[in-house]
């Protein structure tokens, strides 16, 4: 129970203010369905933190830091071509609810490849030698902060000019994602 707590805590703080914490802020309020949106980032969450505490060390060092980068670096650029797309006034096209669950698995999963999570979730599990009681502490600690920002995103998001909001989000992930791209040089 102590390396459940550990885990709780480490990835709860590694994860507030984190870019996977805009990332549901935004499929939230984008496409608001809250639940299926939830449920995608408890299950990416599951399977990339599953992973990580599986591999520990090892998955890291298989693939080179570069390549992590450029492909985080990049996944944020597609993201705000992503967030342009539907930029106008007009609403977003209905999504169904698999379609809500699907979309936000696929990025938040390809999002927190390499993130600080993901990596305190291998070191823990590397350090403690278990796997159910690190990964059920650290996709705990992804909920504790993305189920408030889910909740706030799918309130809040509907009042705000969805024109505003998708050019507001292109520009946070393109920054984000050239800043990503310029620490790899």
């Amino acid at each position: 129970m102590e390396v459940f707590l550990i885990a709780l805590v480490a990835v709860t703080l590694a994860e507030v203010g984190d870019k996977t914490q805009f990332v549901a802020l935004t499929l939230s309020a984008r496409l608001q369905k809250p639940w299926p949106v939830l449920a995608g980032i408890f299950a990416a969450s599951l399977a990339n933190h599953g992973l990580a505490a599986i591999g520990g060390v090892w998955v890291a060092s298989l693939l080179p830091r570069e390549v992590i980068i450029w492909t985080v670096g990049l996944g944020f650029l597609a993201m705000a071509v992503w967030a342009l797309r539907n930029g106008g006034e007009e609403e977003a096209p209905p999504v169904s609810l698999k379609g809500a669950f699907v979309t936000t698995f696929i990025i938040f999963f390809l999002m927190e490849m390499g993130d600080k999570t993901q990596i305190t979730t291998a070191a823990l599990a590397a350090h403690y030698s278990t796997f159910f009681w690190v990964v059920a502490g650290s996709v705990s600690g992804m909920m504790v902060v993305n189920a408030p920002t889910v909740w706030f995103g799918h309130c809040y998001g509907c009042r705000v000019s969805p024109r505003f909001l998708h050019r507001l989000s292109a520009l946070i992930f393109a920054a984000i994602g050239l800043w990503v791209l310029a620490s790899a040089w």
